[in-house]
């Protein structure tokens, strides 16, 4: 099976060996991609949608892979136990979405030894959640298809015993340039990362440029003030590749 250039980074991060849990699945690609090329013993595909569950059974059986892939109509983790997993894979969600059902789920997501998240949006609100939560990210990757760009993490539990409050950041506080672009992506200087924040900041002068021709009401003047300490964080990132 061929996988899309976002699913084949995605399964490049799962941890070899591992049983794997497919939240979304979709198509049901990952998990039978993985079980081909003998890196996972197991997988659960879940959805919440009849429609492409259907379609990830048809593909499971088109494979002769029913014996190693499960599927479970769920509402995020709501069908799942602990301990049915090691690796949970999340993507092609919302960020606001993909922190309900890590939060509703807590009690199954602590079980895993790893999470592959792949939000869509709100992507450094999600960062900032995901360590509120107890937990680190060890891994990134950021790739580029159809004019779209993908960013992706591993994380791992980094507080067994606790909950992680002692990383809670006020929700106020400015995204640091880590939350807002990816630790390991900025270190790397990753190349993909870089087309991102140019074509970012093209975004943010073109806004500007039409926030300031329009008439200056209260609302406007508050957008205005947003976009440049956006174009600010965009520039300080893009100045991280200068330095190299």
């Amino acid at each position: 099976m061929q996988l899309s250039l976002r699913l084949s980074a995605i399964a490049d991060m799962v941890t070899t060996g591992n049983r794997l849990v497919d939240v979304g699945c979709d198509h049901g690609y990952l998990p039978v991609y993985l079980i081909q090329q003998k890196k996972i013993p197991s997988a659960i595909a879940m959805d919440v949608r009849k429609g492409p569950l259907s379609r990830a059974k048809e593909h499971i059986r088109q494979y002769g892979l029913e014996e190693y892939i499960q599927t479970r109509l769920s509402d995020g983790l709501e069908n799942l136990k602990a301990g049915e997993g090691d690796t949970l894979v999340i993507a092609g969600m919302g960020g606001p979405l993909m922190e309900r059902i890590l939060t509703d789920g807590q009690s199954v997501r602590d079980s895993f030894s790893e999470m592959i998240l792949q939000p869509q949006s709100d992507i450094p609100h999600f960062r900032r959640f995901i360590q509120s939560q107890g937990f680190q990210i060890v891994e990134e990757k950021m790739v580029e298809e159809e004019g779209k760009f993908y960013p992706m993490m591993r994380v791992v539990r980094t507080c067994p015993e606790g909950d992680g409050n002692e990383n809670l950041v006020s929700e106020a506080a400015p995204y640091t340039l880590e939350e807002a672009f990816g630790k390991f992506l900025l270190k790397e200087h990753n190349p993909v990362l870089y087309r991102y924040l140019l074509r970012e900041e093209r975004i943010r002068a073109d806004i500007l440029k039409q926030l300031q021709a329009a008439p200056q009401a209260e609302a406007v003047t508050a957008r205005i003030r947003e976009v440049k300490e956006e174009a600010q964080l965009i520039k300080a990132a893009l100045a991280e590749y200068e330095s190299k």
